[in-house]
């Protein structure tokens, strides 16, 4: 894990204007699903519950209004996080490289020391880039992935580290042929954006630690 890697993703305060959590399926390919990537269903359901998880959180906070307030698209911010996983996965499993239970618990304790302590850390993370404290090892792990996909690959934070990256991650997602719900948006696997949303996670690796913008 790099020593002073960037942990926060930009949201575009267009995308996390206030609108109602998307929640019906119109895909009729794919009834009830919100994706199909790879072949495997992520659920309307699923999409739900991963909210539901961030809202509790954002509820229990002292900011709980303007938390929520500033998560109007939760629904569609999920979903991406759900489809991105699928796709550093694929990349993972193609570069060879896997993350333990020991490097992710390292990993974590890392964030930990940086952040301040553990509460810290959880309303950080809650704060800027919605992720409720029982998700947490799931995103660590996502970003260990990144990075050694990254040291495998010999991507450096240059130009042509970030290029290969990029066509790394554009790979596996064309190897997926992913397939989203139009009520959530339409996936670009050049862009690898979910609509008009795009988070950083391909350059947050080799970058050094900077704070997170809500604005765009």
């Amino acid at each position: 894990m790099h020593r002073r890697r960037r942990t926060a993703l930009t949201v575009s305060a267009a995308l996390l204007a206030a609108s109602p959590l998307l929640s019906a399926c119109g895909n009729e390919a794919h009834p009830g699903a919100a994706a199909v990537v790879g072949g495997q269903r992520i659920e309307v359901s699923t999409v739900q519950a991963e909210v539901k998880d961030v809202r509790n959180a954002q509820q229990a906070s002292p900011q709980a209004a303007q938390l929520i307030k500033d998560s109007g698209q939760l629904g569609r911010v999920k979903l991406y996080d759900l489809i991105v996983d699928r796709v550093v996965q694929r990349a993972a499993d193609d570069a060879g490289v896997t993350a333990s239970r020991k490097e992710i618990q390292d990993a974590r304790s890392v964030l930990v020391q940086q952040s301040g302590g553990q509460e810290q850390l959880a309303a950080m993370y809650l704060q800027q880039r919605g992720i409720a404290p029982d998700q947490l090892d799931d995103v660590v792990r996502r970003d260990v992935l990144v990075s050694k996909i990254a040291a495998r690959l010999g991507a450096s934070n240059s130009p042509e580290g970030q290029q290969k990256m990029n066509a790394t991650f554009t790979a596996a997602a064309k190897a997926l042929d992913i397939d989203v719900n139009p009520r959530y948006g339409a996936w670009d696997n050049e862009k690898l954006e979910l609509g008009s949303y795009k988070a950083p996670w391909i350059t947050q690796v080799t970058k050094a630690e900077e704070p997170v913008e809500t604005g765009a």
